[in-house]
């Protein structure tokens, strides 16, 4: 009975919005207008209604395990560590390996996006980038230590990475044709919490019948489950299957669920015509200061957040000598308070606006980013001396890094609702190809300013440092931004 009055209330603050007017594409001087038989909405397809919002909600659940699995928390640390020839080499292979994957979706989300909104429908594209996505995962079971090419292994890795990217940027746009523009923000916000919420469930399942640690056993203190042989690593390299696995299993509801976006024209030319729109967008861009600012903001500052989640456990591992299975233990608590940031800046953006949400959630990403990266086996702080074999640091990276976990949650959520809010209704698909853009436009920048840093040190510690200062060059770009957008 509770969660039935609880879903009626979820409704109704999700009703319709009414069919939009045509809408313009561009600036004042190249404007385009959407031909009024063409509505860029999906309101001559079934209205979306709670199925709907929640299948829609399931892909940030399916998605969520690879960024929380194989980016941040156990994949990576354990390439790192046991793939590479050591561990200092494999943080610097990782990061231009996320450069090179970065650098590809930076070059070709604008004009995908583009051809996505001249023809219309968007499953097609999540459904072949899914593809990519799965396999990519599932190749990873073939990193087995001391047998794999390091090399291969990162390609099955960007692999993966460009599927999920791509994916994510066709089903955001799908997110302001689903609720009327006041509750945007916490469709988004819960969205992204229910994506913490399957990283928690999913890394739960690694530690604790999977992932082995040192001694060949797992959380709960036996074996890998289904026969898989610790020796070889069996159980950790099983996160690629694990991914792939649970990824296509709860990314079905969308495909089954979700209205897609009507047919607006043919295919032939739709290349033409969506770069057409897409040169049209670019030039108009200058003239759209709160859209480019927020932009070159969120360029900066999403850049920033993805090394911190690329390396944290990259870091810890090097630099605090945690085993696989107790960064998985860390990355369970950031995940849990990730999903509460994440359902709370919703709550937050739908009182204040987005804007605020942002704005504050990068002041605490800055403090707890210094924190996380000032703690080693020697001091805290930075400066701060510990005594051997104290637990001081452990329980500052502990706390910082469920910082950092909740405060980007809150941070995804609302930027996803801010660029809505700036971009026109018509072009959604080219905005968040442009959004996806300016996310990978400097994706190698943190990479490769820690690769770098990481190189010249020598010192973990000091090549994760640099996202700090790109955490406060993007809060002083969204200053600018108008928090309503040009309309």
């Amino acid at each position: 009975m509770h969660g039935s009055h609880a879903s009626n209330a979820w409704l109704a603050n999700h009703r319709l919005p009414a069919p939009p007017r045509p809408v313009i594409l561009a600036g004042p001087e190249t404007a385009v207008e959407c031909p009024p038989q063409m509505p860029a909405t999906i309101a001559k397809t079934a209205p979306p209604n709670g199925r709907a919002r929640w299948a829609w909600m399931l892909f940030d659940w399916a998605a969520q395990p690879y960024h929380t699995l194989i980016i941040t928390f156990i994949f990576a640390p354990y390439f790192a560590s046991a793939v590479a020839p050591n561990p200092i080499l494999g943080q610097e292979m990782w990061a231009w390996a996320a450069s090179a994957g970065g650098l590809v979706i930076a070059l070709t989300a604008p004009i995908l996006g583009a051809l996505a909104d001249a023809t219309g429908p968007r499953k097609p594209w999540i459904a072949g980038f899914s593809v990519c996505y799965a396999l990519g995962s599932a190749l990873l079971w073939l990193s087995e230590p001391g047998a794999a090419d390091p090399v291969l292994v990162l390609a099955f890795f960007v692999l993966g990475l460009i599927g999920v990217e791509y994916a994510t940027v066709f089903t955001n746009a799908m997110l302001p044709d689903l609720a009327p523009r006041d509750a945007v923000g916490r469709l988004s916000g819960d969205g992204w919490a229910l994506g913490y919420v399957g990283g928690v469930v999913s890394l739960a399942i690694m530690l604790l019948l999977l992932a082995e640690n040192e001694q060949g056993v797992t959380l709960l203190g036996a074996p890998p489950a289904l026969g898989l042989d610790p020796a070889t690593r069996e159980g950790t390299r099983a996160v690629g299957p694990l991914t792939a696995a649970w990824y296509l299993v709860f990314v079905l509801p969308l495909f089954l669920w979700v209205p897609d976006a009507p047919r607006r024209g043919s295919r032939r030319g739709a290349l033409a015509r969506g770069l057409a729109e897409l040169k049209a967008d670019l030039k108009a861009l200058p003239a759209r200061r709160s859209l480019a600012w927020f932009l070159g903001a969120s360029m900066i500052y999403r850049d920033a957040l993805n090394g911190f989640y690329v390396f944290g456990g990259v870091y810890a591992a090097g630099v605090l000598g945690w085993s696989v299975v107790e960064i998985g233990v860390f990355g369970i608590l950031a995940a849990v308070v990730g999903a509460l940031g994440a359902w709370l800046g919703g709550m937050a953006d739908h009182a204040r606006g987005p804007k605020p949400v942002v704005a504050g959630c990068l002041v605490l990403l800055i403090l707890f980013s210094a924190a996380a990266v000032s703690a080693s086996r020697e001091a805290i702080f930075f400066w701060v001396p510990v005594d051997a074999g104290s637990n001081l640091p452990d329980i500052l990276f502990y706390i910082a890094g469920a910082g950092v976990g909740g405060a980007g949650g809150a941070l995804q959520a609302a930027s996803r609702t801010l660029l809505v809010r700036q971009a026109d209704a018509g072009r959604m698909t080219a905005a968040f190809g442009l959004y996806a853009l300016a996310g990978k436009a400097t994706a190698f920048l943190a990479p490769l300013a820690v690769a770098v840093a990481t190189g010249v040190f020598q010192n973990q510690q000091a090549g994760a440092a640099p996202v700090i200062g790109l955490f406060l060059l993007g809060l002083l770009m969204l200053a600018p931004v108008d928090p309503e957008g040009e309309r």
